[in-house]
């Protein structure tokens, strides 16, 4: 039986007292607010979606893996301004990932990687499957390939 999954977006009330706050302030917790001057180039982990040319997206470092496990981890993210938590419905994989060479992280229920690949954004379903097909694998992280940038969290539906 195949195995449904759900990708977990990160709350938009978390980042959005950012945008009020100046570049100073920003600059002292390690990040940065940015015009988008391209299409695709900023993948919002809030909205699941790449900003749009002339958005306000904050660059900031984020805890993405909090565990007591070796396999703690934190990157950069970027939050576009106003962006709506993403609910992507079981088994739907946002358009954002199609176009993206990505990296998937299994772990387990401790935070110990158990599991990785990489995958065309175009087979990131199919993945997803085969990866929780590994009744070990409590959640997958899915990662930018390349850059090594966090994107969300995949749970099993």
């Amino acid at each position: 039986m195949p195995v449904s999954f759900r990708f977990v977006a990160l709350p938009s009330e978390r980042f959005s007292p950012y945008f009020a706050w100046s570049d100073d302030q920003l600059r002292d917790i390690g990040a940065r607010r940015m015009l988008v001057d391209e299409r695709p180039g900023f993948p919002c982990r809030v909205s699941l979606e790449d900003a749009g040319i002339g958005e306000t997206v904050i660059l900031l470092p984020f805890t993405h893996h909090e565990t007591d496990s070796p396999y703690r981890a934190s990157g950069p993210i970027f939050v576009r301004e106003g962006g709506v938590t993403a609910t992507p419905a079981v088994d739907e994989v946002p358009a954002m990932f199609a176009h993206r060479l990505l990296s998937l992280r299994g772990y387990d229920a401790t935070g110990t990687m158990v599991a990785a690949d990489v995958v065309s954004g175009t087979e990131l379903g199919d993945a997803l499957r085969r990866v929780f097909g590994d009744e070990s694998v409590d959640a997958v992280h899915v990662h930018n390939a390349r850059p090594g940038c966090y994107n969300c969290r995949v749970v099993r539906a």
